[in-house]
């Protein structure tokens, strides 16, 4: 039905869709007065065993694949302007299928962006960047708390092309923090053609309130574990995107609007190390396209309808050799307001080895259903998944 969420677009998205900037790693070289440059690197590879999905449809499949490669460029120039410029090898990644998706080149521009950082309060960024909104797709990749995080719809510059690429749009957002508030809002070009005709501009705001310890990120991205280390957190996210004419054909366009609630917290268990995480997450999408856009080959289509997930972990208070354990539980249900789409959903079980917070982890998981970042069912099946990330 929606033929531009196509099942390679999806598995594209969902690989590298991640945080831009390398402030949580690399290294910083300076040269001469507020001048520096940082440079590092980002790498995830996994081992998936799925039901069913070999070749010859009735054995399970066994695949090793490279997800994400990375390459993390910042510098500053003055005290007060700082640049960004981040790569992401998709043909290393995807090769061929890559280019059937139109995600690029070789070497894709993840972010360009130049970052005039005012004061705490105030400050503006302009240029290819994450568009404010709901904490999994500011994680990204690297900084969530489960592997595959990315089973609820997604908003629409996580597209592959049409309206931005993977997570990023052309723009300009405004951001700060007032005491315990953060805020980021901004304008972006959203969908480009097709349903908008009128050129209009994407909206994009994300609101939170940190009630106990702030969280220690870059600018407005989050984590989604801090695996104890920012102390007990809870923080309460609102995300709202909208745009006129943002959905449908040329010929039958429909205004976008998406509300978004997260939850993170996360609690240090005594002195021993135990750290208790919870995260959670409502998506409501409204996009009332008409039957003869979703048969259309041509439509921007969108998720309609809401989607949930809740996240349980317990990192061991215990070494367990170089790192800690970190057990977790993920439930996720979509509910597609289209008819005749049905509900899907997904069980991710797993725990991560923690050995160097998000900069060194490995990953066992399982999952079980059918729900994916389309918010549309999917095959259900179940899968096994080893993987590894590593950032410098």
């Amino acid at each position: 039905m929606f033929k531009n969420l196509s099942t390679t677009r999806a598995l594209l998205t969902l690989a590298i869709v991640g945080l831009p900037v390398a402030a949580h790693a690399g290294a910083t070289i300076p040269i001469g007065d507020d001048h520096s440059i940082t440079v590092g690197a980002g790498f995830r590879t996994a081992f998936t065993s799925r039901e069913d999905a070999s070749p010859g449809g009735t054995d399970d499949s066994t695949t090793f694949d490279i997800e994400s490669v990375r390459l993390y460029v910042g510098g500053s120039i003055h005290e007060k302007v700082k640049f960004t410029f981040n790569t992401e090898c998709m043909d290393c990644v995807f090769g061929q299928a890559a280019d059937e998706a139109g995600a690029g080149g070789d070497i894709d521009v993840l972010d360009a962006i130049v970052q005039f950082e005012l004061s705490p309060e105030f400050n503006i960024w302009m240029g290819r960047m994450l568009t404010p909104a709901d904490r999994i797709e500011m994680n990204g990749p690297y900084y969530g708390l489960t592997w595959n995080q990315f089973t609820v719809p997604l908003l629409p510059s996580d597209q592959l092309g049409d309206a931005g690429l993977l997570g990023r749009d052309d723009g300009v957002t405004v951001w700060g923090t007032i005491g315990k508030f953060q805020y980021a809002t901004g304008l972006f070009d959203g969908v480009d053609g097709g349903p908008n005709q009128e050129d209009n501009l994407l909206w994009s705001t994300r609101l939170a309130y940190n009630f106990l310890n702030m969280e220690g990120n870059p600018a407005y991205y989050t984590s989604s574990t801090y695996f104890g280390g920012a102390g007990d957190v809870f923080t309460v996210g609102l995300s709202f995107q909208s745009q006129d004419s943002g959905a449908g054909t040329a010929a039958d366009p429909v205004d976008f609007e998406a509300l978004i609630v997260d939850v993170l917290f996360e609690k240090v268990l005594g002195d021993d190390g135990g750290v208790f995480t919870f995260e959670g997450e409502y998506k409501t999408f409204d996009t009332p396209l008409s039957a003869a856009a979703l048969s259309d080959p041509s439509c921007f289509c969108l998720f309609d309808g809401d989607a949930y997930f809740a996240t349980v972990a317990y990192q061991l208070p215990a070494d367990f050799g170089m790192g800690r354990l970190q057990p977790y539980l993920r439930v996720t249900s979509n509910e597609p307001g289209f008819a005749g789409v049905g509900d899907s959903d997904l069980t991710e079980i797993g725990f991560n080895y923690v050995i160097n917070a998000h900069n060194l982890r490995l990953n066992f998981n399982y999952t079980d259903g059918d729900a994916n970042l389309t918010g549309n069912p999917g095959a259900d099946v179940s899968a096994i998944s080893i993987g590894m990330q590593i950032q410098i």
